[in-house]
């Protein structure tokens, strides 16, 4: 009896083995057996790079699976640099709405006879991440064409709606100047720089230096010389020197050689604080549309007095993460970041509540994510942290969810756009990996979707945090390589 018996259990054990075969395998196939190691050709790169695999996290699974293919220290804490992104843009467009937009508005404070204002102007900010220059050339040729010419008081810039903070542009990196490091604003113009275009004039005997927006403070010298010469790096030829000259000027200089086979080039630089920049602006484009000002500028809040004159309205915020995550834009991160507080929370909007937003939201989603540290949400930081699991179980959420479309449309389609635009140039998995990448000194990182040969998509997580972290590209590349080629 106890013979039989265990008979009968080794062939229950078969039985629901070979059944549990059958579940997995196709008619007439062997069952597929999934790896759970990284192919060689990606951890080759980390040996040649003497990054341990302990520095290493990577989560990969398909879109809806119960179980990850590949899971390796995936629920350690790790800094995922712009990847961070992805957290901010995909709770933003559940939150707010893809059709969410940004309002900049114009008040003022006083009465207006014949065309003159006896009173202020105010420019009240609500965080539009894109108050590009010509949309705000636009609102004040709109203000002139309503009849207003001369404004007699003061120029008010209303920024109340974010909590003002006390930032420095050199301390994340030591470069001040450089448009990635512009701190977040309600009063965001055009980004707060100014794009230098850089090509040989008309007669192809000088060099062209032109800026698409100059604030009234800002006198520029140009001694560049033209050369024929390979283009290569050219910033590296081209010397910028930045001087104070009072209180109000600045004065910028560029000299240095600029060779004739670049083209055009375009150099973006960060001058000003916020309020000088918009201040400064204003007052040039003020004049260039007819108008006369001769006050100055003030931050306060808008009275209750005021009255409404006109209104800019912010792109769709669907069309706006286009530019965030394409393109790895920081500020304009930030600027989401901040609208989720203000829009969700008290105001003025803070960091803080805005990080304790999408943690909740992701609590709701069942994800817990209790390693994550969200700072600005952009990524531009040291401390803001988050492990694979979390971001691979985000974007197997995002799969599910009915902005989907416009999330991974929002992603550098690789080899095609965007950041990764000149990445696997000529490989089959070009154009089949929507992916957002991010780099600093010490982390290299990745995270979106792969579409592989078989029609199947997979949610890809990898993270490096190491000093030779900027080292590892190549394994990205076989890894999103290896995955298509399943």
């Amino acid at each position: 009896m106890k013979l039989f018996n265990a008979c009968f259990a080794v062939l229950i054990f078969f039985t629901i083995s070979n059944i549990s075969a059958a579940q997995t395998a196709l008619p007439g196939t062997q069952p597929t057996v999934l790896p759970t190691v990284l192919p060689a050709a990606v951890t080759d790169v980390f040996k040649r790079a003497n990054v341990p695999l302990e520095n290493v996290a990577v989560f990969i699974k398909e879109v809806n699976a119960r179980e990850p293919l590949v899971s390796i220290n995936a629920d350690k804490a790790m800094n995922p640099a712009s990847v961070m992104k992805l957290f901010t843009t995909y709770s933003g467009l559940e939150l707010l709405g893809p059709g969410y937009t940004w309002k900049t508005e114009v008040y003022a404070d006083g009465e207006i006879r014949n065309g003159a204002l006896n009173g202020d102007l105010i420019l009240k900010g609500g965080g539009d991440p894109k108050l590009t220059v010509e949309r705000f050339w636009l609102l004040l040729k709109q203000l002139r064409e309503r009849g207003l010419q001369s404004i007699r008081g003061d120029l008010i810039l209303d920024r109340s709606l974010f909590e003002a903070i006390a930032y420095e542009p050199a301390k994340f990196d030591g470069e001040p100047l450089r448009a990635y490091n512009v701190a977040p604003d309600p009063l965001l113009l055009n980004f707060k720089t100014v794009r230098f275009a850089f090509a040989q004039s008309v007669d192809g005997k000088s060099v062209s230096v032109s800026p698409d927006i100059k604030p009234a403070q800002l006198d520029i010298v140009n001694r560049v010389k033209l050369v024929d010469a390979p283009c290569g790096d050219w910033r590296e030829r081209v010397v910028l020197d930045v001087q104070t000259v009072n209180a109000t000027q600045i004065k910028i200089s560029f000299t240095g050689n600029y060779p004739r086979s670049c083209g055009e080039k375009v150099w973006n630089v960060s001058l000003l604080d916020h309020a000088r920049f918009v201040g400064g602006v204003f007052a040039n484009l003020w004049k260039d549309v007819g108008g006369d000002w001769k006050g100055v500028v003030k931050l306060t809040s808008t009275p209750q007095s005021a009255k409404l004159l006109a209104t800019t309205e912010s792109p769709p915020l669907a069309e706006v993460i286009r530019d965030i995550n394409k393109y790895s834009n920081n500020t304009m991160a930030r600027q989401l970041f901040l609208t989720l507080a203000a829009e969700k929370a008290a105001l003025p909007a803070t960091s803080v509540a805005a990080g304790d937003i999408i943690k909740e939201w992701l609590r709701k989603k069942n994800i817990a994510a209790p390693e994550l540290v969200l700072e600005n949400g952009s990524g531009l930081s040291r401390t803001e942290r988050a492990s694979a699991v979390t971001l691979g179980l985000m974007l197997d959420a995002a799969w599910r969810s009915s902005v989907m479309p416009e999330f991974i449309s929002s992603m550098p389609l690789l080899g095609i756009d965007g950041t990764l635009r000149k990445r696997a140039r000529g490989e089959s998995v070009a154009g089949q990996a929507h992916i957002k990448g991010g780099t600093l000194s010490d982390a290299r990182a990745m995270a979106g979707y792969v579409l592989d040969s078989a029609g199947k998509r997979w949610v890809v997580v990898m993270m490096v945090n190491h000093p030779n972290a900027p080292l590892t590209q190549d394994a990205q590349d076989a890894l999103l390589a290896w995955i298509y080629a399943r």
